[in-house]
């Protein structure tokens, strides 16, 4: 035999160091999990994690301004013709065709697709400009919805991107109706 021919020809000696280094990983992995683990927040930190909103206290028109997860929500009872105008905007005038809804994956931009079913006039955004996060103004802009004074993004009373540079409609975060009055954030 030559020695080249040996050193190609595992042995029985190399298989117990691979069969020992795999070993030694599994254990590390077990060792480490429960460092791991711990850094997962708990369930009070999870509990922040939704916000509630009494919604008898807003006012037809008034936009409410609440946070979730750090980020400012708007929360907006919206008025019929509020309603009506938002409606009325045909998609192929929007620069974002998608809803950016959570609680509708998918779905075009149409107002019907960023309310709440049966509940119109509630509007839920997330109130951060899609272009470089600012926190847009209410009740502002040539659409009747909000305007990034920054760089100058205005957002309809849908809350989708109309003019500006923002590449995307207002987030719409999940949320629920817990009663006529009160919705769920998160």
């Amino acid at each position: 035999m030559t020695a080249t021919h040996d050193a190609q020809e595992p042995s029985r000696r190399d298989f117990l160091y691979i069969a020992t280094g795999a070993t030694a990983a599994i254990g590390a992995g077990f060792l480490a999990w429960p460092f791991i683990a711990q850094m997962n927040p708990d369930r009070a930190a999870l509990a922040l994690a939704s916000s509630e909103v009494d919604l008898s206290q807003i006012a037809e028109g008034q936009v409410v301004t609440v946070k979730w997860r750090g980020k400012p929500v708007f929360v907006w009872n919206r008025t019929k013709d509020q309603v009506e105008t938002a409606k009325s905007v045909p998609l192929s005038d929007l620069p974002d065709k998608q809803a950016r809804n959570e609680n509708m994956p998918g779905a075009d931009a149409s107002d019907v697709n960023r309310a709440a079913k049966g509940k119109e006039n509630w509007l839920v955004v997330v109130g951060v400009c899609t272009h470089l996060g600012c926190v847009p103004i209410s009740n502002s802009g040539d659409f009747g919805g909000w305007l990034c004074p920054c760089h100058g993004s205005h957002y309809d009373s849908s809350g989708r991107i109309r003019r500006g540079p923002a590449p995307e409609n207002l987030p719409v975060p999940p949320y629920a109706f817990d009663s006529d009055t009160k919705i769920k954030i998160g």
